[in-house]
Protein backbone atom coordinates (compact mmCIF):
# COMPACT_ATOMS: atom_id res chain seq x y z
CA UNK A 1 0.00 0.00 0.00
CA UNK A 2 2.77 2.45 0.89
CA UNK A 3 4.49 2.28 -2.51
CA UNK A 4 1.23 2.92 -4.35
CA UNK A 5 0.39 5.83 -2.05
CA UNK A 6 3.89 7.26 -2.53
CA UNK A 7 3.53 7.03 -6.30
CA UNK A 8 0.06 8.58 -6.20
CA UNK A 9 1.07 11.52 -4.02
CA UNK A 10 4.31 12.05 -5.97
CA UNK A 11 2.27 12.22 -9.17
CA UNK A 12 -0.25 14.60 -7.60
CA UNK A 13 2.51 16.85 -6.24
CA UNK A 14 3.06 18.47 -9.63
CA UNK A 15 0.58 21.16 -10.76
CA UNK A 16 0.95 20.19 -14.43
CA UNK A 17 -0.03 16.61 -13.66
CA UNK A 18 -2.99 17.76 -11.57
CA UNK A 19 -4.13 19.93 -14.48
CA UNK A 20 -3.81 16.96 -16.85
CA UNK A 21 -5.97 14.87 -14.52
CA UNK A 22 -8.56 17.65 -14.41
CA UNK A 23 -8.61 17.75 -18.21
CA UNK A 24 -9.11 13.99 -18.39
CA UNK A 25 -12.12 14.26 -16.08
CA UNK A 26 -14.01 15.54 -19.11
CA UNK A 27 -13.15 12.73 -21.52
CA UNK A 28 -10.34 10.61 -22.95
CA UNK A 29 -7.84 12.71 -24.86
CA UNK A 30 -5.13 12.20 -27.44
CA UNK A 31 -1.64 12.97 -26.13
CA UNK A 32 -1.33 15.87 -28.56
CA UNK A 33 -4.59 17.35 -27.23
CA UNK A 34 -3.34 16.97 -23.66
CA UNK A 35 -0.14 18.83 -24.61
CA UNK A 36 -1.89 21.68 -26.42
CA UNK A 37 -2.62 24.07 -23.50
CA UNK A 38 0.86 23.73 -21.99
CA UNK A 39 3.89 25.77 -22.95
CA UNK A 40 6.26 22.81 -22.94
CA UNK A 41 7.50 20.24 -25.40
CA UNK A 42 5.61 17.08 -26.27
CA UNK A 43 8.52 15.16 -24.72
CA UNK A 44 8.01 16.99 -21.40
CA UNK A 45 4.27 16.23 -21.46
CA UNK A 46 5.08 12.59 -22.24
CA UNK A 47 7.24 12.45 -19.11
CA UNK A 48 4.34 13.77 -17.02
CA UNK A 49 2.05 11.19 -18.62
CA UNK A 50 4.54 8.43 -17.81
CA UNK A 51 4.51 9.44 -14.12
CA UNK A 52 0.69 9.46 -14.09
CA UNK A 53 0.62 6.08 -15.84
CA UNK A 54 3.20 4.55 -13.47
CA UNK A 55 1.06 5.73 -10.53
CA UNK A 56 -1.97 4.08 -12.14
CA UNK A 57 -3.85 7.39 -12.30
CA UNK A 58 -4.23 7.21 -16.08
CA UNK A 59 -3.95 4.56 -18.73
CA UNK A 60 -2.66 5.03 -22.26
CA UNK A 61 -3.82 3.17 -25.32
CA UNK A 62 -2.79 3.36 -28.93
CA UNK A 63 -5.73 3.68 -31.34
CA UNK A 64 -4.38 3.61 -34.86
CA UNK A 65 -1.57 6.14 -34.96
CA UNK A 66 -2.83 8.13 -31.99
CA UNK A 67 -2.02 7.51 -28.35
CA UNK A 68 -4.99 8.21 -26.04
CA UNK A 69 -5.03 8.94 -22.33
CA UNK A 70 -7.82 7.88 -20.02
CA UNK A 71 -8.39 8.77 -16.38
CA UNK A 72 -8.46 5.81 -14.00
CA UNK A 73 -10.64 7.18 -11.18
CA UNK A 74 -10.46 4.03 -9.06
CA UNK A 75 -6.72 4.61 -8.71
CA UNK A 76 -7.45 7.50 -6.32
CA UNK A 77 -9.61 5.34 -4.04
CA UNK A 78 -6.73 4.19 -1.81
CA UNK A 79 -5.40 7.75 -1.41
CA UNK A 80 -8.92 9.04 -0.76
CA UNK A 81 -9.53 6.46 1.96
CA UNK A 82 -6.19 7.31 3.54
CA UNK A 83 -6.92 11.08 3.48
CA UNK A 84 -10.43 10.64 4.88
CA UNK A 85 -8.83 9.49 8.12
CA UNK A 86 -7.71 13.07 8.61
CA UNK A 87 -11.15 14.51 7.98
CA UNK A 88 -12.68 13.17 11.18
CA UNK A 89 -12.26 16.45 12.99
CA UNK A 90 -14.35 19.57 12.54
CA UNK A 91 -12.34 22.56 11.35
CA UNK A 92 -11.75 25.04 14.15
CA UNK A 93 -13.28 28.48 13.76
CA UNK A 94 -10.66 30.66 15.42
CA UNK A 95 -13.12 33.50 16.15
CA UNK A 96 -15.46 31.11 17.97
CA UNK A 97 -12.51 29.60 19.80
CA UNK A 98 -11.32 33.06 20.90
CA UNK A 99 -14.82 33.91 22.22
CA UNK A 100 -14.93 30.58 24.08
CA UNK A 101 -11.57 31.30 25.71
CA UNK A 102 -12.68 34.82 26.68
CA UNK A 103 -15.82 33.37 28.37
CA UNK A 104 -14.01 30.53 30.10
CA UNK A 105 -10.92 32.49 31.11
CA UNK A 106 -11.90 36.13 31.57
CA UNK A 107 -8.97 38.54 31.71
CA UNK A 108 -8.16 40.20 35.02
CA UNK A 109 -8.05 43.99 35.35
CA UNK A 110 -4.28 44.10 34.66
CA UNK A 111 -4.90 42.40 31.29
CA UNK A 112 -3.33 39.14 32.33
CA UNK A 113 -5.16 35.83 32.18
CA UNK A 114 -6.79 34.07 35.14
CA UNK A 115 -5.06 32.06 37.92
CA UNK A 116 -1.87 30.89 36.25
Amino acid sequence: MTNRLDATFAALADPTRRQILAMLLEDDMAVTDVAEPFEMSLAAISKHLMVLTAAGLISQEKRGRVKWCKLEPDALREATVWMQGFGLFEPVNLDDFERFLAREFPATEDGAGGDT
